[in-house]
């Protein structure tokens, strides 16, 4: 495929959807293309967006604010989208970015229940109405999410929360999505392995043949 501006992809969902092996997937699907993707995540992607996300995850006595956990994933989002990201698509390399703004509307605005009002004013301002190209959402039962999230390991912070904390970010990815359907595909995560990489390589045909039928 002719380069021009890279293409922006995201992956979303709540814990224990299976991101990490799906994105591996995902590469591989690109890569028979001959298009090569820049993996990065967030809260994440550079240096000191790395160390913010320590600082997020991070379990703690002290009760962490709703807001101060927001502001500083957006400080990390500022410092990843100028420094990493949008040089990148400049260059014409595609990236795949597991998780982006939608974690926040969905963990902060939904989750936390800070709403949208303040949420998208912060959005504005920090992105400037950039936003993905594609994004896949992993959807999957919270209690099925949150089994699989336990047998990986040690929790962090967020993967402590109570179930109905966990129910509210789910209704705030699927609201997204429910908004953004052009943007926003949602695969239902709760079958084989292999039937959710089949919903996920849909997705990605019909996304490949629309950038191609656009050069």
């Amino acid at each position: 495929m002719t380069k021009h501006t890279g293409k922006f992809i995201t992956i979303e969902g709540t814990e224990g959807v299976g991101k990490s092996t799906n994105i591996a997937f995902i590469k591989e699907w690109f890569e028979a293309k001959n298009i090569s993707l820049l993996h990065t995540r967030e809260p994440g992607g550079t240096p000191m967006a790395e160390e913010i996300r320590e600082l997020l995850l991070s379990k703690r006595d002290e009760q962490v604010d709703a807001k101060s956990e927001l502001l500083l994933m957006y400080a990390a989002r500022a410092q990843h989208v100028s420094q990493k990201i949008k040089p990148a698509l400049e260059q014409g390399q595609w990236v795949l970015c597991d998780r982006f703004s939608d974690a926040s509307f969905a963990y902060q605005g939904a989750g936390r229940a800070l709403g949208l009002e303040k949420l998208v004013e912060l959005d504005h301002w920090v992105l400037e109405g950039f936003k993905p190209d594609l994004t896949i959402l992993l959807d999957l039962p919270v209690e099925i999410g949150l089994s699989r999230a336990q047998e990986r390991g040690p929790v962090d912070r967020f993967e402590e929360e109570k179930i109905g904390f966990f129910e509210q970010v789910r209704n705030g990815y699927l609201q997204i999505a429910e908004q953004e359907p052009e943007r926003v595909k949602v695969v239902d995560a709760s079958g084989s392995l292999e039937e959710v990489q089949q919903q996920i390589k849909q997705v990605l045909i019909q996304f490949y043949e629309q950038q191609v039928s656009m050069l």
